[in-house]
């Protein structure tokens, strides 16, 4: 069955100053919700989905910065979700050149496009935490 990326939450930084992301997957993208994902912006309040649609949770740990929705003060959620914009992109601001491939990862998209993406990086998401 496959899997859709519904919410990327940044869980903070591990002793080695390595950012720690939870890329949350269910199998549908019907109806997710959560708290104040209508927030506008977001402004780091939005939390992750409501538990009932969390199917799956991998880990990212790396030194790749991401900038989530949750913490947008131009976006809420709902935009993520819309595809105006995405759950979570690579954060450029401290490049000395623009990336060849930027990565961003939008709603909806498949664990497997997921894996594909950060593969490309040499990043692989870890700890699965499959619910029943």
């Amino acid at each position: 069955m496959k899997q859709y990326l519904i919410y990327v939450n940044y869980v903070g930084k591990d002793y080695k100053g390595n950012h720690i992301y939870e890329f949350l997957f269910s199998d549908s993208t019907e109806k997710i919700d959560g708290e104040n994902w209508d927030t506008f912006p977001a402004s780091g309040r939005p939390e992750p989905p409501h538990d009932i649609f969390i199917k799956k949770a991998l880990v990212l740990k790396s030194d790749l910065k991401l900038d989530v929705i949750q913490n947008s003060d131009t976006f809420a959620v709902w935009d993520a979700l819309d595809g105006v914009v995405a759950l979570a992109w690579e954060n450029v601001n401290d490049y000395d050149t623009y990336p060849e491939h930027r990565m961003c990862f939008q709603f909806g998209e498949t664990l497997e496009e997921i894996k594909n993406k950060l593969y490309e990086k040499d990043l692989v998401l870890e700890n699965e935490k499959e619910k029943k």
